[in-house]
Order: structure tokens, then sequence, then C-alpha cells
């Protein structure tokens, strides 16, 4: 795994620190901070429009806050110069919501492209690695495909493979479960919590799904459109509960149609 250095062991895994997001003049979120810890599965929810995916794109880089500080495991991301940008870079991965494969690259070929730009490995020892990646994620044998060949949760589980490559400390993930079917995304959520179980990973996952949230989530950061900020923070079961803020309440107790959460092999 791409480890954080031995001397950041007292620092969270993340940590925002007064992060406003800005499109031109328009303030999207404003002075945000919270901290996630190691080996946390983290959910960012909250209504649309409030600013969920836009924070994630400030957090991995693709968008610089107006203000404020991302730090991972104690060191600065925001200001951190090329060299050490690129470094961090290495400690985490990201689904992105439509899996973001290369539609004219094989399984193999998009899996292995991040090894190829960022490490020295030879031919051999990539193949290596994306086809243990791909049996991580359920999809052993499936090296040779394309991306049109595959399912919506198949793609999802080849680009969470990408995001694993470089045994990232951290991976993100953007509203994982858009577009699957209730089975599919179960098998998804037990991925993700096998990921995190097996490997110590700190997970992070944008998301208004409530099945996800009350399964797999440690804790929540909601975000909200009119404060422009996070409205709560916490156990999603004891907010859902105990809130004393009516609209925390009102989303985390929304009715949904049921679905059966029971176990389901990944693989299926």
């Amino acid at each position: 795994m791409n480890t954080p250095p031995a001397n950041s062991a007292d620092f969270p895994a993340i940590e925002l620190d007064g992060v406003t997001c800005s499109y031109g003049d328009r303030v999207v979120l404003e002075k945000v901070s919270f901290a996630v810890k190691r080996a946390e599965i983290l959910f960012i929810i909250g209504g649309s429009g409030c600013g969920k995916s836009t924070l994630l794109r400030h957090m991995i880089g693709l968008k610089q806050p107006t203000q404020g500080t991302v730090r991972y495991f104690g060191r600065d991301f925001t200001h951190a110069t090329a060299a050490q940008r690129q470094e961090l870079l290495r400690t985490f991965g990201v689904l992105y919501q439509s899996g973001a494969l290369w539609s004219a690259m094989t399984l193999r070929e998009n899996v292995a492209l991040p090894l190829e730009l960022l490490t020295d490995l030879d031919r051999r020892e990539r193949d290596e690695i994306v086809a243990l990646k791909l049996a991580q994620v359920g999809l052993a044998g499936y090296e040779d495909y394309f991306p049109s060949e595959l399912s919506g949760g198949m793609k999802k589980r080849a680009g969470l493979a990408r995001a694993l490559a470089l045994d990232p400390a951290i991976v993100f993930f953007d509203e994982p479960s858009a577009g699957l079917d209730p089975i599919t995304s179960l098998k998804l959520d037990e991925l993700v919590r096998q990921i995190r179980d097996t490997l110590g990973t700190t997970i992070v996952i944008v998301s208004h799904e409530l099945a996800s949230i009350f399964d797999l989530a440690d804790r929540v950061v909601m975000l909200d459109r009119d404060v422009k900020g996070v409205l709560a923070e916490g156990d999603p079961r004891a907010l859902r509960d105990h809130s004393t803020e009516v609209r925390v309440r009102e989303f985390l107790n929304r009715r949904e149609e049921p679905v059966q959460r029971q176990s389901a092999k990944v693989t299926t």
C-alpha cells in the first residue's frame, strides 16, 4: 500500500480546514472543516445541489479551494508543490460515478494505466498486478474485455480495480450506486466493506442512497445548500433518531422502496 510517512501516525487520514469552494463569484461551500479517521468509512451526504460532488473535486485536487486547506496524513495538499502533490496523489484512488473507463482500452489496459504512468514496473509485473486487482473485485479472467462488453456493475468494479492499482491508503467514491439495480448496489457495498476490513483502507463516499449509508457508514457529514456547509456530522443512525435539526431527520427518514439487504456473492 502507498502508506503515509511514518511521522504522520498522529494525524487523521484527511483533514479539511476552512475550505471554501467557489465557481467564479458563486460560493457553493464556505469554511468547511472536518476530519476523516484512518480506516473509516465516511459518507458525504445531502440533498441535490448541496455541493457534495463539488467538495469531492476540491478534495482530490481537480479544483483549487478559494480558501482553506486540505491535508492528507498531516501534509498540506492544497498548497503543495507539484512534486509534493504528485507524491500525495499516489496515496489515494478515485472511483468516478460512471467508472470513467477508456472505451478503446481493454480492462487490462485500463487498470494498468496508473502503473504505466506512475511506476517503473515492467509489462510482466504490471500484468500480475492487473490480474490481482481484477480478481480482488470479482473480475478474474476479464482482462481482455472492453468496457462495452460489461454490465454497469462490472464497469464500476473495473473502475474500482483501477482505483486500487497503486494500493492507495484512501479511496474516494462518487455516487457509486448511481445507475445500478439494488442487488448490484448491495454487492458493491459488500466489496467496499471487504476492502476496508482486509486492507485498512480509508473510504470516502459521496452518496444519497440511504440503504448504503445505513449499511456501510461509520460516520456521515451532511452538507446543506442553505448553510453552504456542514449541517450535521456523526453516526447516521443517531442523527436519524435524535438530531434536533428537522432537515437532517427528514433526509435520513425519507421513505424508499424496501430492499432486502442480505448477503450476496460479489462475483455473481
